[in-house]
């Protein structure tokens, strides 16, 4: 079936659902002789896991990945590595009531329409637990990253009308981990936090938005028409449960510029080409220029509030229903390594794909 697989030399197939007995994928594309630092792995998925603070759902699942093939002796060995995460705090009986119903904004119409069933246990494989496999193959092309000296890092910027104001080179994004919101400005951090919390008490959820920065790209990565750089980037942000925008470098705020506002001046840089400034965000035309990456990744409110709302059953009734279970009230601190995780599988696989002009 298409859909379950990314990448072109670097790829990630992933399978399993919210409420199944595990998920997991097979990553292709690992050079022989890689270091894979196992424990990176489960830090990044622990960045990601239910059950971390106050503001996430509270379903435990400690998410201890389980490597199947292609690692010995913590070097890859060029096979494809099979991994696995056994799913331990289910409680599908939560939502034997919406068997026969579909939840509004949620996948349930479009599955039972696409495919003439769905799992309707946490909404199956349209579950954001699906990440979870992302973000082990993100933390492996991280890893791969190393040699190249690329960093990656995102945070959360926005949740409601609460904006983190500054530009990126302003913060100090190693401060991103020291809250539970995951946002480097410790003023604004708290005040997401408050706000949260009381969408959260009041059965309710709110999005945002998280911001990425690549830094040290190689320059020319991406290609010129239906490869580009930011449109691989974006296709794969925009695939991410719940992002329902992304843009990169100025972004929608470009088409309020003039040309001689919007333009990056080149200079010299020892010897060395740079641009003077970098409203592009490290790509022109569809192509890495050496300067730092950056985006903006919007997310909607998730689909899940325990609230009373009208809906239309299988039958085709229209009734009132009420969602039970355990769900996140703002999906962004969670969001943030799985941003990172998909930003370093497109920086990997298009490294690979830059080699063939070499």
């Amino acid at each position: 079936m298409a859909g379950n697989s990314f990448g072109q030399f670097f790829k990630l197939t992933s399978f399993g659902e919210s409420h199944g007995k595990a998920v997991g994928g097979v990553i292709e594309g690992v050079k022989p002789g890689i270091d894979i630092d196992l424990d990176f792995i489960q830090a990044e998925l622990n960045r990601r896991r239910p059950g971390q603070s106050a503001i996430t759902t509270p379903r435990d699942e400690k998410d201890k990945v389980e490597i199947l093939s292609g690692i010995l002796d913590g070097k890859a060995t060029g096979t494809p590595i099979g991994f696995v995460i056994w799913n331990a705090d289910q409680r599908s009986k939560d939502y034997g009531n919406i068997k026969d119903v579909y939840r509004p904004s949620h996948a349930d119409y479009t599955y039972q329409q696409k495919y003439g069933i769905r799992d309707h246990r946490g909404g199956g494989r349209s579950s954001a637990r699906e990440t979870i496999a992302r973000v082990v193959a993100g933390a492996i092309a991280k890893l791969v990253l190393k040699s190249y000296d690329v960093e990656i890092s995102a945070y959360t910027s926005q949740v409601g009308t609460l904006k983190l104001e500054k530009p990126y080179t302003e913060l100090d994004l190693s401060k991103t981990e020291d809250n539970i919101v995951r946002c480097p400005d410790a003023e604004v951090a708290e005040q997401m936090i408050e706000y949260i919390d009381k969408v959260r008490q009041d059965k309710d959820s709110v999005g945002g938005v998280i911001s990425c920065v690549i830094k040290n790209s190689p320059v020319g990565l991406g290609e010129p028409v239906f490869d580009k750089f930011h449109a691989e980037m974006g296709k794969v942000m925009l695939g991410i449960n719940a992002v329902k925008g992304f843009d990169y470098g100025m972004g929608f705020k470009a088409a309020e510029m003039k040309g001689s506002q919007h333009n990056d001046e080149f200079i010299m840089d020892g010897d060395e080409v740079r641009t003077k400034t970098n409203r592009s965000g490290g790509v022109q035309g569809g192509i890495t220029n050496g300067e730092d990456i950056y985006m903006n990744v919007a997310f909607k409110p998730i689909a899940t509030i325990l609230k009373e709302q009208n809906t239309v059953n299988k039958q085709g009734e229209e009734i009132v229903s009420t969602v039970k279970g355990r769900h996140d009230p703002c999906v962004l601190p969670r969001a943030v390594p799985i941003v990172e995780a998909m930003a370093a599988m497109v920086m990997v696989d298009m490294i690979y794909l830059n080699k063939m002009y070499q």
